[in-house]
């Protein structure tokens, strides 16, 4: 097996079904018949609680069935959520996972990558021990593709205009030139760096900015800055509650319009825990949120809309492609 079986979060109570189900999907994505077993699971666990019977070995805390079952009950739950945009499909008798992934869909293109980024050595065992992880150059590429994505994401969220303003900046613009550009374009609040403000940001936290602003080019619309993070931690770069001292660094006058905080991830964001996410963070688009929002988007730039590096989101598809032909070829 290529990949690494996810053996700690199959033997605590409770199961971490959204990591077995990580698990099935980059089995069937890495696959050269693009499909596999969920019995692999079973299989799998068995030749864990052989080698590690002090924990594996008490039925997986639970039976083979259930580790199934629940596992194919939760990516059902994914496929609910996501509709086409999730890149994979059960068959009825839940036995079967097939990658169904096309290149044409930029919102499946940006569930895979969000799965990918989600399995990352930092984050889980199951990409980490395998030559199939990515390269460091390629991390680092894929962390600013998946800014892209967000930024696709939440120009459809609030149906308006989206700038990608993390850094690097994908027109290569400074700091203030480029926040001077995005308000002046809103018409409302005037950037100035204030006495004691950094010397040198990178983008203060902010990765990206969106707006959907009325005809008549007043304050009084949606604005909603959102902060991107790929890391194990978000918590430490939550913007609620933090855009009084961005503003007060960089504004001599700040917006009059009231902003919405956002966080955008790739995890599979747990259901019991979500509500006390959007507590800590604000609004949070995460891997069963982003791809249809990334997929509405097309229909935002048909109409003119400004979706800021859109037109990269073709690079993820490319990259995602050539990586799973890495894996058929035996790469």
């Amino acid at each position: 097996m290529r990949l690494v079986f996810p053996s700690d979060a199959v033997s605590k109570s409770p199961i971490d079904f959204d990591v077995t189900a990580d698990f099935l999907e980059l089995c069937a994505f890495f696959s050269s018949d693009e499909s596999t077993l969920t019995s692999v699971l079973a299989n799998e666990a068995t030749i864990g609680a052989e080698e590690d019977y002090s924990d594996l070995d008490a039925e997986l805390r639970c039976g083979e069935e259930e580790l199934v079952s629940g596992t194919v009950n939760q990516m059902e739950t994914r496929r609910d959520s996501l509709q086409g945009t999730y890149p994979f499909e059960l068959d009825s008798q839940g036995e079967i996972v097939e990658c169904v992934m096309t290149d044409r869909s930029l919102g499946q293109v940006a569930y895979v990558l969000s799965l990918i980024l989600s399995n990352l050595r930092s984050v889980s065992p199951i990409l980490g021990g395998s030559r199939l992880h990515p390269t460091d150059s390629e991390v680092r590429a894929l962390r600013k593709y998946f800014e892209y994505c967000a930024t696709a994401a939440l120009a459809a969220e609030i149906q308006g205009d989206a700038w990608s303003f993390g850094s690097p900046r994908p027109d290569g613009s400074s700091f203030l030139t480029k926040l001077a550009d995005i308000f002046v374009s809103l018409g409302d609040g005037r950037v100035e760096r204030q006495v004691g403000a950094p010397r040198y940001s990178k983008d203060d936290g902010v990765d990206v900015f969106a707006a959907r602003q009325h005809r008549d080019r007043l304050p009084g619309f949606l604005f909603a800055v959102a902060q991107v993070s790929t890391g194990r931690h978000p918590e430490m770069k939550s913007l609620k509650g933090g855009m009084s001292r961005f503003f007060g660094r960089w504004f001599a006058q700040p917006p009059t319009t009231d902003v919405i905080p956002y966080m955008i991830v790739p995890f599979a964001k747990d259901r019991d825990g979500f509500t006390d996410d959007v507590r800590k963070y604000g609004n949070v688009l995460h891997r069963l949120r982003v791809p249809r929002r990334v997929e509405e988007a097309a229909d935002l730039v048909r109409a003119g809309v400004t979706v800021e590096a859109y037109d990269r989101l073709r690079e993820v598809s490319q990259w995602v492609l050539a990586y799973r032909k890495r894996a058929v070829n035996g790469r």
